[in-house]
């Protein structure tokens, strides 16, 4: 498999990620893998910009609401599982497209997860409590002083990373970044990122009329149909959580969409700070054409080839 290729494609959230995606699918003639840990769940499509019908029936994705939210899937399963995918997709694709905004699940793929240490459940145990108890705002604390240097990569909104930090940081004794870029497995493939971008502005701007369009296709009554278990870790993401504080009448309506656009705006920064550390990737704005990009893959290739 070491002639395949894997063409990455990521960006901040509303950047026109699955339509370029999907155009370098119909152009290399082959299949999709989808890296969004948040269109992972069959419950939940509004607020996760799931590809509609027809862009599913244009291209066959993977990994697109395959998962119930009262499943547990980590990046490490997602790891196995799309290695498993890209070895079956090789055996009839020269090129494979993966994309996504979750940094961290492509990383998962293209280049290998780091390796942990065994600590305590008790642990995980106890911090989960303390967000029940306490909120969010206690652990992000916690992770601030016990690692600096991580606090300010992480999406300190998701409490699932921020809670799979803190264990690691409690239980070791050590910084969790301190676990970070050690040696990983190789990949018997090539892979290209490509990333999708624009001025702040005009990514802010798209921000704004997405959620405005969720809300309009159905947003809140997709939130009032899983608000019963609103505590399940699938949910705790932006789009969920602020309508969900609306539902339990703590804000008005208005009130919890403004602070959607916000806290997206807020998640389209943080992605941008992690792609930002790539020093390899092919960097595009958002409006260059299909032929443009597939001409900028072929002389970053040629690149590659030349070391």
């Amino acid at each position: 498999m070491a002639d395949k290729l894997l063409i990455c494609i990521v960006g901040p959230t509303a950047i026109g990620k699955t339509s370029m995606a999907i155009a370098l699918a119909n152009y290399y003639g082959t299949e999709i893998i989808s890296a969004d840990s948040r269109q992972f769940y069959k419950e939940i499509s509004i607020g996760t910009a799931v590809p509609t019908t027809k862009e599913l029936q244009t291209v066959n994705h993977h990994f697109i609401q395959h998962k119930s939210i009262f499943e547990t899937y980590s990046v490490g399963d997602f790891e196995r599982d799309a290695m498993a995918a890209l070895k079956e997709l090789f055996k009839q694709k020269e090129v494979v497209i993966m994309v996504g905004g979750s940094g961290l699940y492509v990383d998962a793929v293209t280049k290998g997860l780091d390796n942990f240490p065994t600590v305590s459940p008790k642990i995980r145990q106890e911090l989960i409590e303390k967000l029940e108890h306490e909120g969010i705002e206690s652990l992000q604390k916690m992770l601030k002083d016990l690692d600096p240097d991580y606090s300010t990569r992480v999406d300190l909104e998701n409490p699932h990373r921020v809670i799979r930090a803190l264990e690691i940081c409690l239980g070791t004794g050590k910084p969790y970044s301190t676990f970070l870029n050690r040696e990983k497995p190789s990949r018997p493939f090539k892979s290209i990122t490509l990333g999708l971008f624009a001025d702040r502005a005009v990514i802010y701007d798209r921000i704004e009329k997405r959620v405005d369009i969720m809300m309009e296709q159905g947003l809140l009554r997709e939130a009032e149909k899983v608000y019963a278990h609103k505590d399940q870790n699938a949910l705790q993401t932006i789009g969920y959580r602020e309508l969900f504080n609306y539902l339990d009448g703590q804000w008005d309506l208005n009130f919890a969409v403004s602070e959607i656009k916000k806290n997206t705006r807020r998640f389209a920064k943080r992605q941008l700070t992690w792609f930002r550390k790539d020093e390899q990737m092919l960097r595009l704005d958002h409006q260059t054409s299909v032929e443009a990009t597939v001409e900028a893959i072929n002389i970053k290739l040629k690149e590659l080839a030349h070391g």
